[in-house]
């Protein structure tokens, strides 16, 4: 782990242990749109998910209750990570959980939807898109679904102190690559902790199967 990447990681450690799970700005009390867009891909049961940046986030919780069963959630804090095992009890034992940065990953296996709220965005040098892509390319099957949330174009510019880029359609293929269709685009405004608006664009995309 080189420099930069210690230096995001105790940033983002800092952030769980000054503030509470449900104090941080996207804190949500129920995933309805990311679980939404799942629902909409059609993937079964058993299908194998990642959830990129899912630290304490409820979604875990609620694919566990929806009769998932091969769930893997990873954040680069283990402070936020530890909140949702704590929460879940016995039930974390059925989630395989990874501390890391997700442009370092390596999964041990290709997986059948990728799910990414609000990390994309904070990528913010070419460099770090390009290895994220990478991993995804490496780690999401052909013919699997990508479902990220960004700040929209209208949204935020900065979140947790750090610079974001901002998102429609267009700019997100552009990165992506044209391996990816997109499926389905749809926007949300989030309402934080602290009563302030932010607006998301999320999109619903799939590998070609090529």
């Amino acid at each position: 782990m080189n420099q930069s990447e210690i230096d995001n990681q105790e940033h983002w450690q800092a952030v769980y242990h000054d503030r509470s799970a449900s104090e941080v700005s996207w804190y949500q009390t129920e995933p309805a749109l990311s679980l939404s867009l799942i629902e909409a891909s059609g993937i079964a049961r058993d299908a194998s998910i990642l959830d990129v940046g899912g630290g304490a986030s409820v979604l875990v919780d609620r694919l566990l209750a929806q009769g998932f069963e091969d769930i893997e959630v990873l954040d680069i804090a283990g402070h936020a990570l530890a909140v949702a095992q704590q929460r879940l009890g016995e039930k974390a034992d059925q989630v395989l959980w990874h501390v890391g940065d997700i442009t370092q990953f390596q999964s041990e296996r290709q997986i059948g939807l990728w799910h990414d709220r609000a990390v994309f965005h904070f990528l913010t040098k070419s460099t770090q898109r390009q290895a994220y892509c990478q991993v995804l390319e490496k780690s999401l099957r052909p013919g699997g679904h990508l479902i990220i949330g960004t700040f929209a174009v209208d949204g935020p510019t900065r979140c947790s102190g750090l610079d974001i880029m901002q998102y429609d359609a267009a700019a997100l293929l552009d990165v992506l690559g044209p391996q990816f269709i997109l499926r389905e685009e749809r926007r949300e405004t989030h309402l934080t902790p602290a009563n302030k608006t932010q607006n998301f664009a999320w999109f619903r995309l799939q590998r070609s199967s090529d």
